[in-house]
């Protein structure tokens, strides 16, 4: 999907100035190509750290989730685990993995109960983006091993670190607070670093191409996770993003869980990444891949973000860089809001939901065909969550 930069005018005298041309094109080609190609199983497109991402990464490693014991509590099919899973680009910024996911595909739901229209870009109309994740196998498995499995089966990453090829190796950082999945999961956010400890000396012959899962993901790619604290594309000298910076984000408030929730969306630039897709193609996989190139063909230029993916990527931003958003936080508090745009919840995660409704029974075993949680049932944990906050601030 790469654009080639149009060459200037040689001033230089030469007997055969077209084959000099044609050669500078070539070359500057070949530079762009690999400029773009930042993946994150590619070495030789990885860099050594920003102080910026350096920063990020200290952060996230030194971060302690408050207790949750709630977890252990909760039956195995409410529980589900997501890998957040960051690499440096080739200028050292980092960047996060995502996977495209056909709409009829098994998951955890990690998204909101609204659909959207898209009026400000041309955005995928096609699947959900999430994160490689889903659902424990057993009691005993951990989060983390939920999610290093899932990916394993999603995206090809190796769950075993001893066949994770060199120079690669990833650490596991930290975990988020659960969020409450619309299906009423409890969803643990697992975030990672993927390593490159020789990054001169990496070969494109050492790089970690994911085998995709014909059953489970139909497209993988990455976005800068920075940006996901931004109301704007941040562009970087040399860069380019199709239609407007003003493209990356579009939002609106929805009511949630009894209360008032941003449904954030961000539209993640495609042009200046290869995104990955399975070679072999079958079920309902194949039919979104085969969209997603459709769409492309057609002009296609951004993927969109949505839901409690994005929540979850602006909770771990937060955390990383030190930094809120750009937009404007809303209280919970507050009954009603004085900006009506670009703004997110402060709080991170759900935990404090999902503990009400195991407390109220809601969260008991999944069974098939079984009724889900309600609207009463969410305002009863609202309604506990408050009184809470309430009583310990008395």
């Amino acid at each position: 999907m790469s654009e080639a930069i149009p060459s200037e005018p040689d001033t230089n005298t030469n007997p055969n100035p077209t084959s000099d041309i044609d050669k500078n094109e070539n070359e500057v080609e070949e530079i762009l190509q690999s400029i773009q190609e930042a993946q994150y199983f590619d070495p030789s497109s990885m860099a050594a750290l920003t102080p910026a991402s350096m920063a990020a990464i200290a952060r996230l490693r030194a971060y302690k989730p408050p207790p949750f014991p709630v977890w252990d509590r909760l039956p195995l099919s409410r529980r589900a685990a997501v890998l957040v899973l960051l690499f440096a680009d080739r200028r050292g910024d980092l960047r996060v993995v995502l996977t495209m996911r056909a709409a009829t595909l098994r998951n955890y739901s990690g998204t909101l109960p609204l659909q959207l229209a898209n009026t400000r870009t041309d955005s995928t109309r096609t699947g959900q983006a999430a994160f490689p994740g889903g659902k424990a196998d057993t009691l005993e498995e951990t989060p983390w091993e939920t999610a290093r499995r899932e990916a394993f089966e999603e995206i090809g990453l190796p769950h075993d670190d001893s066949k994770i090829p060199p120079p690669f190796r990833i650490e596991h950082l930290c975990e988020l607070p659960n969020s409450l999945a619309k299906t009423a999961l409890a969803v643990r956010p697992c975030v990672a670093f993927l390593h490159s400890d020789d990054i001169k000396n990496a070969s494109v012959g050492d790089s970690m191409i994911p085998r995709l899962d014909a059953k489970e993901v139909a497209a993988v790619f990455s976005a800068p996770f920075h940006n996901f604290l931004r109301s704007e594309d941040e562009v970087r000298e040399g860069d380019k993003v199709p239609g407007q910076v003003t493209d990356w984000y579009s939002g609106q408030w929805v009511d949630w869980h009894e209360g008032k929730w941003r449904l954030h969306n961000f539209h993640v630039p495609i042009n200046n990444q290869k995104v990955s897709k399975p070679k072999v193609r079958e079920g309902g996989q194949a039919a979104i891949a085969d969209e997603l190139d459709k769409e492309e063909d057609e002009g296609l230029a951004r993927y969109r973000v949505w839901g409690m993916t994005a929540r979850m990527i602006v909770d771990a931003a937060r955390v990383a860089y030190g930094e809120d958003p750009t937009f404007p936080v809303r209280s919970q508090a507050l009954e009603k809001t004085e900006v009506d745009s670009l703004q997110y919840n402060y709080h991170l995660g759900d935990e404090s939901t999902i503990e009400n409704l195991e407390k109220m029974g809601r969260l008991r075993e999944k069974v098939p065909g079984g009724p889900d949680l309600t609207e009463s049932d969410l305002k009863t944990a609202k309604a506990a969550e408050t009184a809470k906050a309430s009583a310990s601030k008395m």
